[in-house]
């Protein structure tokens, strides 16, 4: 139980969590079809049977996502039944969601996407029109989830609409989210005052090889970068950022600077978003690689060492405590079990010596769609990924059966055994962590 004043995640407990894929980037264009990850898993149809296998799963919050592009079919015009329905399913279950408002993409009639000029007040109508009409049962948000993700993918690689490239595509992209992320943030406050709570998100982003050498200011430069939008809505960017230099040069003027530190915004939780097998890119002696989709670097599996250093580092940078916000890997449902056991038990350690890890999530609750799909022709189930508590069968009819795995029984025992016997919860730990 909390006490007064005292939020949920507050209250010393490790907090169990799900989430369901939400990408939306609804544009499409030749050679690009759109993505919605409701509509590929199933999810619209069988989002009351979702959540009730989240909470026989033993989560007791789910990161759920809301569909942006068809809720707001026209600036000022809202669609909300289909929310309805899922929000009063979260109530009879008696499962907390903490809702990502914008999981990529824009609505179709935001032309120019996240450069439009008015893209921060259109963001914000659409934060606060939603905590005005759910703030009475829903008060936990992540107003933008994974930003240097989408900066990457829509301002840097042209991999996304608005399709930018470089440093200028970069800080157009990072302004523009973090100023929609702050007016998001302050508009929710504003309705729901101090019973909103935030919780930040961004993908871990690391970096291993030859990063001492050859490469070494840029991948000094990528783990600065990785922190990008969270440093500005926090007002940390000022003249002795390290990457201040390249926003003014792609544009980013004083006056943007300073509105940033005068509206600073900050996360009750700061969320991380790790995954062993890709999170950590290697840089190799003597090969350049663009980086991004074009040209990736090749990847290494970190395990539960490179899981305690981002956990640690995010706690260290914003002094609030951190929560584990997607992991798993895509493999055989033995490779999920070991790396659910592994996670937890490097999560449980964290804790074990006084790090303030308030929650772990297994992300996702079934298995999801590669983004792939957006740039291929083949049918769904070419780009399936084997990632969920729940495997994602063709049911012969258009839908998609959920069929349960040992990842799932791992993941009820795990989460039982802590709401049981809390830090006495008998897990193998690894001997790596910091004091």
């Amino acid at each position: 139980m909390t006490g007064p004043g005292e939020r949920w995640f507050e209250d010393g407990a490790l907090h169990f969590g799900l989430g369901i894929e939400d990408t939306f980037v609804p544009q499409s264009r030749p050679g690009e079809r759109a993505i919605d990850e409701y509509a590929l898993t199933d999810h619209y149809a069988r989002y009351a049977q979702d959540l009730d296998l989240a909470v026989g799963s033993g989560a007791t919050f789910l990161r759920w996502g809301v569909p942006w592009y068809r809720v707001n079919p026209a600036r000022g015009t809202w669609d909300w039944s289909w929310v309805d329905r899922v929000v009063d399913r979260f109530a009879e279950v008696g499962l907390r969601p903490v809702i990502d408002l914008l999981h990529y993409g824009t609505p179709l009639w935001l032309d120019g996407q996240f450069a439009h000029p008015d893209y921060p007040q259109v963001v914000a109508e659409y934060a606060v029109a939603f905590a005005e009409r759910y703030g009475d049962t829903v008060t936990d948000y992540t107003p933008v989830n994974e930003p240097m993700i989408h900066a990457l993918f829509s301002g840097v690689y042209g991999y996304w609409p608005p399709y930018l490239t470089g440093d200028d595509g970069l800080t157009t992209m990072v302004r523009a989210l973090g100023e929609g992320f702050v007016r998001s943030q302050r508009g929710i406050a504003d309705v729901l005052g101090d019973r909103a709570t935030f919780m930040h998100v961004d993908a871990s982003m690391r970096y291993a090889g030859d990063v001492h050498g050859g490469h070494r200011a840029q991948a000094e430069r990528l783990r600065e970068q990785a922190y990008l939008v969270e440093d500005l809505v926090t007002g940390r960017v000022g003249d002795d950022h390290p990457l201040a230099g390249v926003l003014r040069a792609g544009g980013m003027a004083d006056a943007h600077l300073a509105w940033f530190a005068e509206h600073a915004v900050r996360p009750d939780v700061m969320g991380v978003n790790y995954y062993p097998r890709i999170s950590t890119e290697v840089f190799e002696e003597g090969v350049h690689h663009l980086g991004g989709f074009a040209d990736p670097r090749p990847t290494q599996d970190a395990g539960v060492a490179g899981l305690v250093e981002v956990l640690t580092a995010a706690e260290r940078r914003y002094g609030v405590p951190v929560m584990l916000t997607e992991t798993s890997v895509t493999a055989p449902a033995a490779d999920r079990v070991a790396w659910l056991r592994e996670s937890v038990g490097a999560v449980r350690a964290l804790r074990a010596v006084g790090h303030r890890v308030v929650g772990y999530t297994w992300w996702p609750l079934f298995d999801m769609y590669e983004w792939t799909y957006r740039h291929g022709t083949g049918p769904r189930e070419d780009y399936l990924l084997t990632m969920g508590l729940y495997d994602l069968v063709e049911d012969g009819a258009g839908g998609l059966d959920r069929r349960p795995t040992p990842v799932a029984d791992t993941y009820r025992e795990l989460a039982a055994d802590h709401a049981a016997n809390g830090a006495s919860a008998r897990v193998a730990v690894p001997d790596l962590l910091p004091r």
